[in-house]
């Protein structure tokens, strides 16, 4: 059925009490908000589900939510799973999310599926963390990650603690398409379920459990390190605030200062808009309170704080920004050195990295004799590669992207910004003890293995008329190979559409130049936009970054025609 047949279809469905069917009555006659909310069914994409919560086919709400948790609970049941081992639930301090828990939780139940509940907010880390500690079968988190407030989402995770890919995803999607949202879902009252131990609620000792990992972390004794650095931490009013602030008293950090506006949840993101680390405007509370109080790092983690960002002091009483392949490289710099150093790097390590993702990360782990391996972007994709890393042989050392997310520890199989947000308040603490900033320390890399220079650039393109728009583009880039871009000659083009080497097939095309810049071009899987990403590497720094804009000009006058 086209739009407007499924938008009368609910209407018909629904009961008049329903919220959701006074929210369509209000769109009546509005041909532009029917179709966007009922253009489509909302995929179950990248790992699950995301959109924004309202009425429709194409948004988050109950009885989307309720699809897709019976389709998990089939899928589940069908392949044979001991239905005791259960699904670990975690949410954020976004709007629905705990009622969406709740929601997933009573279905599980209703199907003879153990849930286990956690009673308030969690980081996504966490719940990675508890999937292998209590050896579930999966785990559900309902967060919308770093999107605007609008929007809420529904991860899904499997028995390795990494998002769900490959025969499981298509084995969900398959079980959840087959469903029709108005279906009698089974479902067994929260208060019930627990009452009959199908809902366990979780408590402390996880919280413990999952802390004491973190603190496990750590690479270099009390005296190589000062504690007395100042630090400033913003959660973003998302879910790293508690266990950011326990980490840093337990670890001895006496200036660590959390934000006040944004300490607490909050799912209007009121002092901050957009609850994205990656844009530099998310840390103007936290540069406010670091400018106070001489700060030497800032760090912010997204809402369900697996992304983790920084701004370093720049000695002049101001903060730069850094991007997430600079993070990732000290970070790597830091863990190998220290490794190294103690005698505790192992002979064969292995650091894990997507396909957009700079290569200063991998210059230094070559130099430290550590293989890196390529996986596709998303961290169901780094974490996936784990496996067979460790078939080779290989002791796990790191994975990241790009876009501000790493893994520092195996025991978490996806991004986990509480960890990496502890290791970067430990590497001002060894950098002040050297009376070294961490600016300094990033330009002794840059003078050690060359001057880096990246830039990203996201084109939005909203609603069905955008996807068409990102699907031509691609096509075009795809079908005419272009051999020059402005100043550049290409001297090799990537295409992971049919797959490459061990890397499985993706929409996404590699342009490789001459002079050794490159850029990507990658449409999202999580949201309605098209990424280029762009890199250089010179002996100097004007000459990479100039290299960069120079691509970055060139790529979009190709885009403008």
């Amino acid at each position: 059925m086209n739009a407007e047949q499924a938008y009368r279809y609910w209407l018909e469905k629904l009961d008049p009490q329903d919220p959701l069917y006074e929210e369509l009555k209000q769109i009546e006659g509005d041909e532009a908000q029917i179709t966007d909310r009922f253009y489509q069914d909302i995929e179950f994409g990248t790992a699950g589900l995301r959109g924004i919560c309202g009425a429709g086919t194409n948004r988050m709400n109950v009885l989307t939510v309720g699809r897709a948790t019976q389709g998990i609970a089939n899928y589940i049941l069908a392949s044979g799973q001991d239905p005791d081992r259960g699904v670990v639930i975690a949410y954020d301090c976004r709007y629905h999310s705990q009622e969406f828990s709740e929601l997933v939780a009573m279905i599980l139940a209703g199907n003879g599926i153990r849930a286990y509940l956690f009673p308030s907010l969690r980081p996504t880390p966490e719940l990675s963390y508890t999937i292998r500690k209590l050896h579930t079968v999966s785990g559900i988190n309902m967060t919308a990650s770093h999107n605007p407030k609008e929007y809420n989402g529904y991860k899904v995770y499997w028995d390795d603690g990494a998002q769900i890919s490959g025969e499981v995803s298509d084995g969900m999607t398959r079980e959840i398409m087959a469903l029709d949202l108005f279906d009698e879902f089974k479902k067994m009252p929260l208060e019930e379920a627990v009452e009959k131990g199908l809902i366990h609620m979780l408590g402390e000792d996880m919280d413990r459990s999952y802390l004491d990992y973190v603190k496990s972390l750590s690479l270099r004794p009390d005296e190589e390190l000062d504690r007395s650095v100042a630090v400033v931490y913003t959660p973003l009013n998302g879910a790293g605030s508690i266990p950011m602030s326990i980490l840093a008293k337990e670890m001895g950090f006496s200036n660590f200062e959390i934000v006040p506006e944004q300490k607490d949840p909050d799912p209007e993101f009121t002092t901050v808009g957009y609850p994205n680390p990656e844009d530099h405007r998310a840390f103007a509370l936290a540069e406010e309170l670091g400018s106070k109080i001489g700060a030497e790092v800032l760090i912010a983690t997204d809402p369900d704080a697996d992304r983790m960002a920084i701004e370093i002091a720049d000695g002049k009483g101001g903060f730069i920004p850094l991007n997430g392949n600079q993070t990732g490289a000290l970070l790597i710099a830091y863990k190998a050195a220290a490794l190294k150093e103690h005698g505790q790097l192992a002979e064969k390590s292995a650091m894990i990295k997507s396909i957009v993702t700079g290569n200063m990360g991998r210059v230094i782990c070559e130099d430290y004799g550590i293989r890196v391996f390529e996986a596709l972007t998303g961290f169901k994709n780094i974490c996936g590669v784990i496996p067979r890393t460790e078939k080779l042989g290989y002791d796990y050392f790191f994975g990241y992207e790009e876009s501000i997310g790493c893994a520092p520890g195996e025991p978490v199989r996806d991004k986990d910004g509480i960890a990496a947000g502890m290791l970067i308040a430990e590497i001002a603490a060894y950098y002040k003890k050297k009376n070294m900033s961490i600016g300094d320390a990033l330009e002794e890399l840059y003078r050690k293995y060359g001057y880096f220079a990246e830039d990203q650039v996201s084109i939005v393109l909203k609603g069905q008329a955008g996807a068409e728009k990102i699907k031509a583009l691609m096509t075009k880039l795809r079908d005419e190979k272009p051999q020059t871009f402005g100043p550049f000659t290409v001297k090799e083009t990537v295409d992971y559409v049919n797959g490459y080497e061990d890397i499985p097939a993706s929409n996404v095309l590699k342009f490789i130049m001459t002079d050794g810049s490159w850029f990507c071009a990658r449409p999202s899987g999580t949201e309605p936009k098209i990424k280029f990403y762009y890199y250089a590497v010179s002996d100097d720094k004007a000459v990479s970054a100039k290299r960069v804009e120079d691509m970055k000009a060139a790529v979009g006058a190709m885009i403008d025609e």
